[in-house]
């Protein structure tokens, strides 16, 4: 998120959460900027702190002047950094980086393409294998357009959407936000009443 229209849009729109980028990216905010934009969605929908092999600096602000209700970072990163333990983490696993998957993956992670923000569509094969050990939200390429094969392909837990649903880079578009999170519910419905 990175105006104050496309946060009202997911709240109208009851999306389950939304993210605030902290890593290098035409999206990334300063921990207060993204404060106060995630100040009307407070209690509403989880506020998520996107990271990337961030420093302990680096989390240290963001906790203290953005207050995320999940961090998200590579699964990489996560031993190397002291956070609260009361804090949740959603770890992210990149497409091809099987091998460095635990034994037992987390209860929940985020499966995304080698790249954030590129647009460029994950391994849903490989994701939908994963999709049945835990947790799986899909990211990578998703769009108003692909997001229900997606889900019917992977059956994940979630999907996240970012470049998907801009107008330019950066910039989300309200329209499309409408569309994806529109598409992405009747797809999860259809699953759901297929597996029941």
């Amino acid at each position: 998120m990175t105006s104050a229209q496309a946060v009202e849009t997911a709240l109208q729109q009851r999306a389950d959460a939304i993210g605030f980028v902290f890593a290098p990216s035409v999206r990334r905010l300063e921990p207060a900027q993204a404060s106060q934009l995630a100040a009307p969605a407070r209690g509403r929908i989880l506020c998520v702190a996107v990271t990337l092999h961030p420093s302990q600096a680096a989390i240290d602000q963001i906790l203290r002047e953005f207050d995320p209700d999940v961090l998200q970072t590579d699964l990489a990163d996560i031993g190397q950094l002291r956070l609260p333990s009361q804090l949740p983490v959603l770890p992210v696993l990149r497409a091809g980086a099987g091998a460095s998957l635990p034994a037992a993956p987390p209860p929940r992670l985020l499966f995304e393409g080698p790249r954030s923000g590129t647009g460029t569509a994950t391994d849903w094969n490989q994701a939908g294998s994963l999709a049945r050990r835990t947790q799986l939200i899909l990211a990578g390429g998703l769009t108003p357009q692909n997001v229900a094969a997606a889900i019917a392909a992977v059956q994940p837990f979630g999907v996240d959407v970012s470049s998907g649903v801009e107008s330019t880079p950066g910039q989300k578009d309200p329209r499309k936000i409408v569309e994806f999170i529109q598409a992405a519910r009747a797809a999860f419905a259809g699953v759901t009443h297929e597996t029941n």
